[in-house]
This record gives C-alpha cells, structure tokens and sequence, in this order.
C-alpha cells in the first residue's frame, strides 16, 4: 500500500478533527499565561486570593486531566473512541461560561477543573483513535497533527493575551492624567474585562470540535473488540485503499483470538511490562522539562528576566509561533528520522537552554539584597502595612546601585503553614502599597482537606494551626529589576528550549504513547501514563509560584534541566524505533525480546 492510494478527503477531515482537539489542549495549557497577569492584578484584591491559591487555578487545568485520565480509558472503551470525544468537546464548551463568569475562586477553579478534564480525556482519546484508523505510513502524521494544532492554540492563546495586553497597556497610559486613587479604580475595571474576555474566546473552537465528531467514523480496533466487523471494514474503508482493508481486518482480528480464550490480560502482565514502564517514563520526563509551566507562566517570567507589559506579551507570542513552525518541521521529520532520534536530539538542546536560563537568573538573582529584618521589625500586630511610595522605597534600596532602573520586591511570608508570595515593582501603578493580613493569607478549610483530618491525615495547610499564629515574614529581597537586554536574553533560551521540544518530545510523545502500548492494555495503560505525565505536570505548576518566590527562577530552571538529562540517557538506551511499524509488529517485537 502507498499512501497516495488510500482515500484523501475522508483522511484529511479525520487529520483535521483530531488535529482540532490537539487545539483545545493547546488552549487548555496556554489561554491562563495572558489571563494570569490580569486575573492576578484584579482577583488577588477583589478575591484576596493567594499566590497558593492562584497556582491551583492555574494547575487546576493540570489536575482535571489527572483526574479524568484516570478513567478516560475505561471510558473511551464503553462508549468509543469517538463518544468520548464529543464527551471532552462538550465538557470543555461548558467550562467558558463558568470560567468567564465567575465571582469568586470556587467558580473559577470549577471551570478551570473542568476544562482539565476535558483536556484529560482529549490527551488519552485523540491520540488512541488517531493510532487506532490511521495506517502506519501516516500515524506519526496524525500524532504531529495534533501537536500542530496544540501548538496553534497556544499561539492563538498567546495572540489574544498580546491584544489585551496592549489594551491594558493603552488604558494605563490613558489614565496617568487622573489621581492616583481613580488610576488604580479604572485599570482595575480593564483588567477584569481583559481576562473575563480572554475566556470567553475560547468558546467558538469547543463548539467546532463538538460539531465536527459526528461526521467521524469509529475506531476499527474498537468495534471488533465489540464484534462489530462489520462496522469495522467500513471504518477502515474510509481511510485504507480496498485492496487492504481485509489484510488489515485480518491482523486487528488475530490478537484478539490468540492465546487470550477472550479474556483481557492484566495490565501489568510479564509481557506488556517493559513497553508500559517505557511509555510512562516518556510521559513524566517529557513534563518534567517544565514545559507547560513555562508555556503556562511565559509572561511572568519575561516580566521578572526585564521585559515589561505588551513587551513580555509579544515574546511569549514569538514563542508560541516559534513552536508551531518546528511543529511543521517535526511533521515533516517524524516518519524520515524516526521517533528515537528526535527525542534525542530534542531532550539534548532543552537541557542545553535550560540550563543557559539558570545561568541568566542566577546572575540577576545574586545581587540583590535581603530585607526580611526590616520588614519583620515593620509587621504590627497580625499584619504588615506599607504605602510604596518612592520615599519608602528609597528606603528599602538603600546603598542598591540601581541604575535608574525600577525596584523589584519579593516577599514569601507565613501564618503556620499557610504561605504566600508577593512581587511588587516600584514602576507599577497597582504596586503602591503592601499589605499583608490574616484573612488574605489564612484560607477556610476546604471539604477534601477536613475529610483528609478526619483520618488523621494532613496534607493541607490546617487552619486552626493558623488561626493564632504570627506573622513570619520567611524571606524578602529587593533588587533592581533586570535589564531588557537580559529579558531577551532569557526569552532567547525560552524560544531554543521550545524549538527542541517540539522537533522531539511535543510529536514523539502522543505516538510514545499510543504505539508502545499493546492493543489489549492500550486504552487503559494510555490512561495510566498519561496520568502519570499530568500527575508531574501539576506538580510542577503547583509549586512554581511558591518556589520561584523563595528560591528564584535559577533553582527551577536546574530542576527541569537536571530532569531533561535523565530524559536523553532513557530515550538514547532505553527506548525502540517504531517508524514504519504496525501496531501489532510493534508488540510482537517487545513479545519477542521477553521469551
């Protein structure tokens, strides 16, 4: 069989319907890095929310799709690859308005929750029914459409997050005439709207995708695990030349009969161990490059390397363009140079740019100075209350030679084990003040953290620890804030880790997934690894904004880098070449290898 045989219009529609939910991840990941600014300027006061819990709605995504991939296996074997695609489009459409409407965190954090679910389901079902139709010839095409598409919702993410930022950014020029306290009023109200906006352009793709399922056709794999040959020749009819679709039936249908008397063998049997340890070894080091924080949190980082407003917007747009094209040049290397060799080649130039980035940070973080004492000493009775102002700061930089340059204060303060970060910049209208207290810091308990005291366990912050404690300000530096210069520099080593990972990791991952998997585990081991890979993800993003706050974007940048390392010795050694293999070639030769 030759590609240029198999029917061209039915496939190209299939490409660009699993492409579509490679969008919707995309904007999963992307859409909070040009919301989060303004969510966190507008909420964090409305709210008084925590940098805590503004890391939970920003991993909440990450954390939906843990949850929901642990079971996206099972469901997408009740009700089809294809039912539990239309199930991910419609959870994602409904998450828009509870997001874009929400008047406090729970909404919020709901409809984030949901649309990692949706998310979840996407990462394990997308790439599942691609692996499942497509012939071997096209597979890693169909895996690098999905990436191309995610990788276009990150740019759409990041385009939409430029035009608010330049909104915003025209708003507070706008205003400078006005006093001070009529300043902070109007561009609260901008940044609101920004990122209640920013959400609801996220709807229009969910209802497309919702829309484009019905026209698909069900997985073959799927329906003659269900009997339903029938059903199966014409599924593969439509993406297989006539000539094959018996040869191709007969080869789905032999697994299935042989040596199994109809039953499913357990996940974890002798001979589907090494390819599912391997599959799941790739997911988690893929995340634990620090990818999605660093698509998620792209703004934030530029602002704190030097780069300021629209600016730190159009890099993090550069980013995701940059992303999308190499997404292109992996389509076009996937099925040449094989999958082994561009994760290889991909995990060498990440650690090589991470770890160029940490050099960056550590070099502006060392200089600056240490004003925990001060501040301490400041702290009156439960809570510390500052007005920034240029004498008060001028105070707290005392002997910094600056250079003209805008002051950067960062605190990381403690009541009990609740904690909190703040960032505030002398060159910020909203950063005129400080104030810390009780109520803004200390959070009621939630229903899963009062179950958890209930069997004596505590993984959460206890608020009845808290309820009394003092004020203990952990760490405060201050320092000027790094030059643009530097903060390109940094967004330099930002567009050489993206452009690595996507010519490796951000292609061969969906096909690690999907092709080391044997076809009787592999709805459910997708399910698993895949949970794996969301479980380190949302850790990572869990912890960023705590860590980067008392340790410094230079320590993090190590971690992912020291992560990488260990990502390029198991894809060098460990891992097989699956270019131009059928599925079930693939598993007779891990078969093979364990007798």
């Amino acid at each position: 069989m030759t590609a240029s045989t198999a029917p061209r219009w039915p496939v190209r529609y299939l490409l660009f319907i699993g492409g579509l939910g490679g969008l919707l991840y995309g904007i999963d990941i992307g859409i909070i890095a040009g919301a989060l600014p303004y969510l966190e300027a507008t909420a964090s006061q409305a709210w008084q929310l925590s940098s805590q819990q503004l890391g939970f709605v920003v991993a909440a995504v990450l954390l939906g799709s843990v949850l929901s991939s642990l079971f996206a296996g099972m469901v997408a074997d009740l009700i089809g690859r294809r039912g539990a695609m239309l199930l991910a489009g419609v959870l994602f459409t409904a998450s828009i308005p509870i997001m874009a409407l929400a008047s406090g965190y729970t909404p919020l954090l709901l409809g984030r929750l949901l649309q990692g679910i949706s998310g979840g389901l996407i990462g394990v079902v997308v790439p599942l029914y691609l692996a499942e139709v497509l012939s071997p010839e096209r597979r890693g095409r169909g895996a690098a459409m999905f990436q191309l598409l995610l990788t276009i919702g990150l740019v759409l993410a990041a385009l939409i997050g430029l035009y608010h930022a330049q909104t915003v950014d025209a708003a507070a020029e706008t205003v400078r005439s006005l006093p001070l306290a009529q300043q902070a009023q109007e561009l609260f109200a901008v940044k609101d709207h920004a990122w209640r906006t920013i959400f609801w352009s996220c709807l229009t793709p969910g209802l497309v995708f919702c829309a484009g399922i019905f026209w698909l056709s069900e997985s073959p794999r799927w329906l003659v695990r269900r009997g339903r040959v029938d059903d199966a020749r014409r599924s593969l009819l439509r993406v297989l030349p006539a000539a094959e679709v018996e040869p191709t039936l007969a080869r789905i249908q032999a697994p299935e009969s042989s040596g199994t008397n109809g039953r499913r063998d357990p996940l974890l049997s002798r001979r589907y161990v090494v390819p599912f340890v391997l599959a799941c070894v790739v997911l988690a080091c893929t995340q634990a490059t620090g990818i999605n924080s660093v698509l998620a949190y792209a703004v934030n980082i530029l602002n704190q390397a030097g780069l300021s407003g629209s600016v730190a917007n159009g890099a993090d747009v550069a980013i995701k363009l940059l992303n999308a094209v190499m997404t292109v040049v992996a389509l076009l290397l996937v099925d040449r140079k094989g999958r082994k060799f561009l994760l290889m080649l991909g995990s060498g130039g990440i650690c090589v740019a991470l770890l160029a980035a940490a050099t960056l940070f550590f070099q502006a973080e060392r200089g600056r100075a240490d004003v925990q004492p001060q501040l301490q000493a400041a702290a009156s009775g439960d809570g510390l209350h500052l007005v920034l102002d240029e004498a008060q700061w001028q105070r707290l930089t005392d002997g910094i030679d600056s250079e003209g340059r805008p002051m950067q204060l960062t605190i990381s303060y403690a009541y009990g084990d609740f904690t909190n970060v703040r960032a505030l910049r002398s060159d910020n209208l909203i950063d005129r003040e400080l104030r810390i207290d009780r109520a803004g810091t200390v959070q009621p308990d939630s229903v899963i953290g009062a179950f958890f005291r209930t069997l004596h366990l505590n993984p959460f912050a206890d608020p009845a620890g808290a309820a009394h404690a003092p004020l203990r300000i952990e760490q405060a530096r201050i320092g000027p804030v790094p030059t643009p210069a530097h903060g390109w520099a940094v967004a330099a080593c930002i567009l050489v880790f993206v452009a690595f990972f996507a010519v490796g990791p951000g292609v061969c991952v969906w096909l690690a997934l999907s092709e080391l998997m044997p076809n009787r585990i592999r709805s459910n081991g997708m399910s698993i690894a895949l949970l794996i890979n969301q479980f380190v993800s949302t850790t990572i993003a869990a912890i960023f904004l705590p860590t980067v706050g008392h340790y410094g974007y230079a320590s993090m940048f190590l971690f992912w880098a020291a992560c990488t390392f260990v990502f390029f010795l198991v894809a060098a050694f460990w891992l097989p070449e699956t270019k131009g293999r059928s599925l079930e070639e693939i598993e007779a030769r891990f078969a093979t290898r364990q007798r």
